[in-house]
């Protein structure tokens, strides 16, 4: 196994510190922006925040790709998507 799919962060034993400090030198990482609560119901400085958290949780030495946990449903504010694109192009190059 090359690759986690998906980091769902509000699950058991998902937690994304622990999964990247215990397997972080062996896997990469995709998800973990959360499709339960921030993306439909969050702001856009909810999304904002989630995504600078993933980033700095799961990216430090590689093996991350940031996205979130399952796929948009249609109750996702279009705003909170481009935010979470956005931000994720901003801070992800820090």
């Amino acid at each position: 196994m090359d690759i986690l799919n998906p980091i769902q962060v509000s699950a058991y034993g998902m937690d994304p510190r622990k999964l990247k400090k215990e397997f972080g030198d062996q896997l990469c990482f995709w998800g973990g922006v959360d499709t339960q609560e921030v993306l439909p119901y969050g702001n856009v400085k909810d999304v904002e925040e989630e995504v600078k958290r993933r980033i700095d949780e799961l990216a430090p030495g590689g093996g991350y790709i940031l996205g979130p946990v399952h796929n948009i449903q249609p109750d996702v504010p279009p705003e909170n998507i481009c935010a979470m694109y956005k931000t994720a192009q901003e801070y992800g190059k820090i």
